[in-house]
């Protein structure tokens, strides 16, 4: 867990931004996510790029898009790259034998639609009982840019593990499983980013002050980052709200924004993502240096790219993007919706017959 102790200490003095490499130049009219194109774009003290905001923001919610001919064939050669995790499954089923699955699944896109209000994203039952069912078979864990605590209570299932805002605030069941056999041990709790608290609430009072003039507009907390949602505001006001949030953030250097789906984040501007945050679980349950683990991590925006890389770096498991668009992705496989996603996590529980038993692996259990 050294290298856990390092990223806190980062943290506590505030270090500057991560830097992501750049991923390969995408085919013509796919949605690029290039992170370091996006932070580029979207530097708080980089002078003039509210255009730039306003196109980041566009190409995060492309389901304004109208379906082409030319948009047919850029699908179909991005499927070919990305196919379809259930049209895989065999092979998936087949790459896992022999070894521990991990599931790590984000929330809003994922779990549950995407909805107008981010506070009814609420998941549906048979989605709730399908990751009740994964959670009993394998290691689970919901990584998401929503608060802890918010997530919890849409999902109310404590055999799992929660890592909020980002993987900021990790917090393991909050009762004891067979990945948790101590009823009396204490649940994993690390928050990285725990000093920016004060700042973060300073924050978002104020941006709830200065977007309130923008209708549609919705800021919330998430406790270790803020979320501005724009998905119920006119595409003619984007340009104003990137405005005011501009206006907020350049006194507040030691915050970054980043981009979602319909949502500007503010995250503590810091070396943890959800790629550490998929790390840090593995190592807390003793997996991260086994070469029988077999992570999964299900996601739909571009934060679930850190994760999705992390995996592609450590040669092990896979990313699943859930999107109906051609996107550049470190996903191995796509799916097109959350109902995908339940059948696929329904799938894998029909296929864990052909995969060791969780208790053979001395890991699991340190």
């Amino acid at each position: 867990m050294t290298q856990q102790n390092v990223l806190v200490s980062d943290t506590k003095s505030g270090v500057s931004l991560t830097v992501f490499p750049k991923p390969p130049a995408s085919p013509g009219g796919y949605i690029s996510i290039s992170r370091r194109r996006v932070l580029k774009n979207l530097e708080i003290n980089g002078g003039q790029r509210i255009n730039a905001w306003v196109e980041s923001m566009r190409a995060s919610s492309p389901t304004h898009l109208k379906s082409t001919p030319s948009l047919s064939q850029e699908h179909s050669t991005w499927i070919l790259r990305h196919p379809s995790a259930l049209d895989m499954f065999d092979q998936i089923v087949d790459a896992s034998k022999g070894k521990q699955i991990v599931m790590f699944l984000d929330y809003d896109g994922t779990l549950s639609p995407i909805v107008e209000d981010p506070d009814r994203a609420f998941m549906s039952d048979s989605m709730r009982k399908t990751v009740r069912k994964v959670a009993r078979r394998f290691p689970t864990a919901i990584v998401t840019g929503r608060c802890k605590d918010k997530v919890y209570n849409f999902v109310r299932l404590a055999e799992l593990y929660y890592a909020g805002s980002h993987g900021m605030d990790i917090k393991g069941p909050t009762r004891s499983s067979k990945y948790n056999k101590d009823s009396k041990a204490e649940a994993i709790l690390f928050q990285p980013a725990s000093d920016f608290l004060p700042m973060i609430d300073e924050v978002y009072q104020q941006l709830v002050d200065k977007t309130k003039t923008t209708p549609g507009a919705k800021v919330e907390n998430n406790k270790f980052c803020l979320s501005v949602h724009f998905r119920c505001v006119d595409e003619k006001k984007w340009s104003e709200l990137a405005r005011q949030v501009k206006s907020v953030l350049k006194d507040y250097p030691k915050l970054r924004l980043t981009q979602g789906r319909k949502v500007l984040e503010i995250r503590p501007n810091i070396k943890w993502d959800k790629g550490k945050a998929l790390e840090f679980l593995l190592e807390s349950l003793g997996l991260a240096n086994c070469s029988d683990v077999f992570p999964v991590y299900i996601g739909d925006d571009r934060s679930d790219e850190d994760a999705f890389k992390k995996l592609r770096d450590r040669g092990q498991g896979f990313g699943i993007l859930v999107s109906k668009f051609p996107k550049d992705t470190s996903a191995s496989y796509s799916l097109q919706e959350p109902n995908e996603a339940s059948d696929e996590l329904s799938s894998t529980l029909g296929g864990v017959e052909t995969c060791v038993p969780a208790s053979t692996f001395p890991c699991v259990n340190k």
